[in-house]
C-alpha cells in the first residue's frame, strides 16, 4: 500500500516523519499527473500546492478549524488528504467535482469557484465565530492572482478592522492566475519575493546586540521600534501592515518545515495574519513548467509522457474562431482595442495581443473594473472588445447597466463558454446572461450558431458605436455550417414545411437541435418553420407577423428558461396583440451539476426526441380540449336547435 492510500483522513498526517511526508509529496504529485491526463482538468495549480496543503492539514484541524480555498482550482490535493482518492471520474457525471463541494465533505465550504471572495467568507465565518462564543480558526487560501480583485481588498479593509479577531490569510504566490499576474500588486508582491535576507538580517542582529553587555538591550529595543522603517527599505510589506495585517513571510510554499512554521505562529496570534507563501505552478512536472503559457493550469485527456491529446478533435473551437476575427478585425480598424481580465489565451485573444500589444489590457481578476474602463475608451474615440467567460459578467451588471449602457458607449462584450458548459460545474455554467441583461436598455445581444455568424455578427457589433453589443458563444467546438433558406426581416429561416403549424425559434447554437427536431415533427405530420433570430435582443419586429401564421411558438435556448429570450419572446407577441401560445424550452432554474454538456442537455430536456415529444404531447392535449369544447357547445346547441326545428313545424 502506498503511502497516499494510508490517509484517509487529516489526522492521518499527524504521525508521518519528515522523510515520510516528502515522499507523500511526491506520491501526490505523481498520482495527480496521471489521474488529471486520464480525466483532464486543473493540473498546474496543484501541482504547485501540494506542501501547502499537507502543512494546512497537520496544522489546523478541519472541519472544526474552517480552510476556504479561493477560486478552488487548486483543492485536488485537499480532496485527497480528506479522503477522497477515486479520481477515475473527476468533473464526470456521478465524480468528483473539479471544485470544493459540500455535497462531497465536511471540509468543503466555498462551492462557488469564482475568484476573490474567499477574504469575504473568512470575514464573515470569523464574526459568526466571534459573535457566537465558538473556537477554532478561519484560513483563507487565496492567490496572487485572486488578489488582484476589488472584492479581496474590501473584505481585506474589514479583517484589518478587528485586531482582535482571528483569522489566517495564506497567499498562494506563484505570479500567476491563468496567465502571469499583472498590475500595482504584482509588482509589490515580486519586491517581497526579493527580500529574503531581511529576516535573517534581523535575527542576527537580535542575536548580536542581546549578547552585548550593557547597552545591548537598549539599542535592541531602539532598533526594534524602528522596525517599521527597516521593513519599508528591505521588504515594503508595510502595505499589508498598514491595513493591520500581522505579515509573514515570504516564505518557501514547498519547504514543508518551513510552511508549518509559518503557519503555527499565525495559528498562535490573536488578531489576522497574513501568509506569504512563494509556490511554483506545475511544480515536479517538466511539461508543466515548460509550458510558458499556463503552465498546465487545466489540460484536457492527454498522454501523461508526451502531453498529446487523446481526445479527438471535432473541429475548431469557438474561442478560437473568436480569437482569428477578431485580429482581422484589429488589422483593419485601429480604434477597436481589447480589454480582458486575467484571461488573456482562454478567450482567444492571443493573436490580437501579439499584433497589437499596445492596444490591449489584461486589468486581472476585476470584471467591473474592465467595464467601466471600455466605458472609458468608448467615450475616448476607441471600440473596446471586453472578453471574458459568461459566468463572469454577471459580477460587472451594474457597471454595464449604469456605465456603459446608460452613456450610450459603444462596447462590445464577448462571453466565451455560454450556455451549458458541463464539467466546470454549477458556478462555470454561462446560463444567466440572457435572462439578466433582458433589462439593459438599448443593448443588442447576438448569439451566432456557427462559425459564419459569429464572424458576422462580431462584424455586426463593432460596427455598433452607440450602444452596448454583445456576442456569446459556447465552450463547445464549432459544428458544421447551418445555412439559412431565407429570410423574413433581420431571421434567417433555417427550415420550412410545406403546411407549418410550428414555428421554431432556435437560439444560437440550439439551431442543430431544432432542425432536428423539425424532421421528427414532420414525421409526425406536424410541419414546421425554423428560425434562428440572430439579435435575440431586442426581439426582431418581424417575428410576431410570422408567428401570426403558426399555431404554436416553441423557444429554443441554452439559457434560463426564467426571463430568458422565450420570455422576451412571449411578450413581443403580447405587445403586438398576436394570441399565439408561446412555449419556452430552456434550462430550469436550478443550478446544474457537473457532468458532459451532451449528459447534462439531456437531463434537463434540450434534445431533439424530449422538444419533439413534449411539442407534439402539447398539441395533441389542445387538440383533443378543442373537441371537447366543441362537442360541448354542440350539446349545448341541440336544446335550442330542437326548439327552433319545432317552432317551424308548427
Amino acid at each position: 500500500m502506498t503511502m497516499l492510500e494510508n490517509i484517509r483522513g487529516p489526522r492521518d498526517l499527524k504521525a508521518l516523519s519528515e522523510t515520510e511526508l516528502g515522499e507523500l509529496a511526491e506520491e501526490i504529485r505523481e498520482f495527480l499527473v496521471h489521474a488529471v491526463a486520464r480525466t483532464g482538468g486543473h493540473l498546474g495549480p496543484n501541482l504547485g500546492v501540494v506542501e501547502l496543503s499537507i502543512a494546512l492539514h497537520r496544522v489546523f484541524e478541519s472541519p472544526v478549524d474552517r480552510i476556504l480555498w479561493d477560486t478552488g482550482h487548486q483543492s485536488y490535493v485537499h480532496k485527497l488528504l480528506t479522503g477522497r482518492q477515486d479520481f477515475s471520474k473527476l468533473r464526470g457525471k456521478g465524480g468528483l467535482s473539479g471544485y470544493p463541494s459540500r455535497e462531497e465533505s465536511e471540509h468543503d465550504v466555498i462551492e462557488n469557484s469564482h475568484a476573490s471572495t474567499a477574504l469575504g467568507w473568512a470575514d464573515g465565518l470569523a464574526k459568526a465565530r466571534q459573535v457566537q462564543g465558538e473556537k477554532g480558526h478561519v484560513v483563507a487560501v487565496i492567490g496572487d492572482g485572486a488578489l488582484t480583485g476589488g472584492m479581496a481588498w474590501e473584505a481585506l479593509n474589514n479583517i484589518a478592522a478587528a485586531k482582535d479577531r482571528p483569522l489566517i490569510i495564506v497567499v498562494n504566490d506563484n505570479e500567476r492566475s491563468y496567465a502571469p499576474t499583472i498590475g500595482g500588486l504584482a509588482n509589490h508582491l515580486a519586491t517581497l519575493r526579493t527580500t529574503d535576507s531581511y529576516e535573517q538580517v534581523l535575527a542576527w542582529g537580535k542575536k548580536v546586540l542581546l549578547r552585548t553587555p550593557l547597552i545591548g538591550n537598549t539599542v535592541y529595543e531602539s532598533l526594534h521600534g524602528a522596525k517599521k522603517g527597516f521593513k519599508d527599505a528591505f521588504a515594503p510589506q508595510g502595505m499589508f501592515e498598514d491595513l493591520g495585517l500581522k505579515y509573514v513571510g515570504p516564505i518557501d510554499g514547498h519547504d514543508l518545515g518551513a510552511v508549518e512554521s509559518a503557519l503555527r505562529r499565525a495559528k498562535r496570534f490573536h488578531g489576522p495574519v497574513l501568509v506569504h507563501c512563494l509556490t511554483e505552478k506545475g511544480r515536479g512536472y517538466e511539461p508543466a513548467l515548460a509550458h510558458e503559457e499556463d503552465h498546465f493550469h487545466t489540460v484536457g485527456v492527454m498522454d501523461p509522457l508526451t502531453c498529446e491529446p487523446l481526445a479527438p478533435s471535432n473541429g475548431p473551437s469557438w474561442t478560437s474562431v473568436f480569437g482569428e476575427e477578431i485580429a482581422r478585425i484589429g488589422e483593419e480598424r485601429a480604434d477597436v482595442v481589447a480589454i480582458t481580465a486575467a484571461m488573456l489565451h482562454p478567450v482567444g485573444l492571443g493573436k490580437f495581443a501579439e499584433r497589437f500589444p499596445d492596444r490591449i489590457w489584461d486589468v486581472g481578476i476585476a470584471e467591473q473594473h474592465a467595464t467601466v474602463s471600455a466605458a472609458g475608451l468608448a467615450t475616448g474615440g476607441l471600440h473596446p472588445v471586453v472578453a471574458v467567460y459568461a459566468t463572469f459578467l454577471n459580477r460587472a451588471f451594474d457597471q454595464l447597466l449604469m456605465d456603459v449602457a446608460l452613456h450610450r458607449c459603444g462596447v462590445t462584450f464577448v462571453l466565451d463558454r455560454a450556455g451549458v458548459t458541463g464539467v466546470d460545474g454549477a458556478s462555470h455554467n454561462g446560463m444567466w446572461d440572457m435572462s439578466i441583461l433582458q433589462v439593459v436598455p438599448g443593448l443588442r445581444i447576438a448569439a451566432p450558431r456557427d462559425a459564419d455568424q459569429l464572424r458576422a455578427q462580431l462584424r455586426e457589433a463593432v460596427a455598433v458605436d452607440d450602444a452596448p453589443t454583445l456576442v456569446r458563444f459556447p465552450k463547445e467546438s464549432v459544428g458544421p455550417a447551418v445555412p439559412a433558406v431565407d429570410h423574413v426581416g433581420g431571421l434567417d429561416v433555417l427550415h420550412r414545411s410545406e403546411r407549418p403549424e410550428v414555428l421554431l425559434v432556435a437560439v444560437g447554437v440550439m439551431a442543430p437541435v431544432c432542425l432536428q427536431t423539425a424532421e421528427l415533427l414532420d414525421a409526425r405530420g406536424i410541419g414546421c418553420t425554423v428560425v434562428d433570430p440572430r439579435w435575440v435582443k431586442p426581439v426582431d419586429p418581424a417575428l410576431p407577423g410570422l408567428a401570426a401564421e403558426h399555431g404554436l411558438v416553441a423557444v429554443v435556448e441554452d439559457n434560463s428558461r426564467a426571463s430568458g429570450v422565450g420570455a422576451a419572446v412571449a411578450l413581443a407577441l403580447g405587445d403586438a396583440e398576436v394570441d399565439v401560445p408561446v412555449r419556452r424550452f430552456g434550462i430550469p432554474d436550478q443550478f446544474l451539476a457537473h457532468a458532459k454538456r451532451s449528459e447534462v442537455l439531456a437531463d434537463i430536456g434540450l434534445t431533439p426526441v424530449e422538444i419533439a415529444g413534449r411539442i407534439s404531447a402539447g398539441l395533441a392535449v389542445r387538440d383533443e380540449r378543442a373537441r371537447a369544447a366543441y362537442e360541448m357547445s354542440k350539446a349545448a346547441d341541440a336544446p335550442a336547435r330542437n326548439e327552433s326545428s319545432k317552432e317551424k313545424k308548427e
